[in-house]
């Protein structure tokens, strides 16, 4: 088995997560199809600059970690504080977890999750939330390691013209 580490990301792996991105997008708008639903290509904006600048900048908005091999990036996480006014503590918003199909069998995505609440722990935080898709067959992954899915909240978002007609 080939071993498997973690470490915080830095700026010389933007590009290596970028990659992640675009073939996580690709995994999802094949998971989409085979559900026999719309998957919108636009919805893939982000660049490395756009990493580069929220994850690098003067003034960070997300953290990553890197697992990787002797290979080389095989997955990442990519969070952010939030904060609960219930519970009067900051949590961690896992925004995307992602490994690499040549290694989802080495464990790399418990280890992040576990090392996503190490620091959430080590942070005081009270939670780890995160949002999957309801065709991602990750779900049943995530449950076996004790994570919750919340039925009773609902995701909303407004975005683009919407959130543009909602400023004014």
């Amino acid at each position: 088995m080939r071993e498997v580490t973690l470490r915080p990301a830095v700026e010389a792996d933007v590009p290596a997560i970028y990659q992640m991105i675009l073939e996580m997008a690709d995994y999802n708008k094949a998971l989409y199809e085979s559900a026999g639903k719309a998957f919108d290509p636009n919805s893939l904006r982000v660049t490395e600059a756009d990493l580069r600048r929220d994850g690098f900048g003067p003034t960070p908005r997300f953290e990553s970690l890197i697992a990787e091999t002797a290979e080389g990036a095989v997955g990442f996480a990519l969070f952010y504080t939030n904060y609960s006014t219930f519970e009067g503590r900051a949590g961690i918003f896992l925004e995307d977890i992602y490994v690499r199909e040549a290694a989802r069998k080495l464990g790399v995505g418990r280890k992040l999750l576990r090392r996503l609440a190490s620091i959430a722990v080590e942070r005081g935080c009270r939670r780890l939330d995160f949002a999957v898709i309801d065709i991602n067959p990750a779900r049943g992954f995530y449950e076996a390691l004790g994570c919750r899915h919340l039925s009773d909240w609902l995701p909303y978002r407004v975005s683009d013209g919407a959130l543009a007609e909602l400023a004014e």
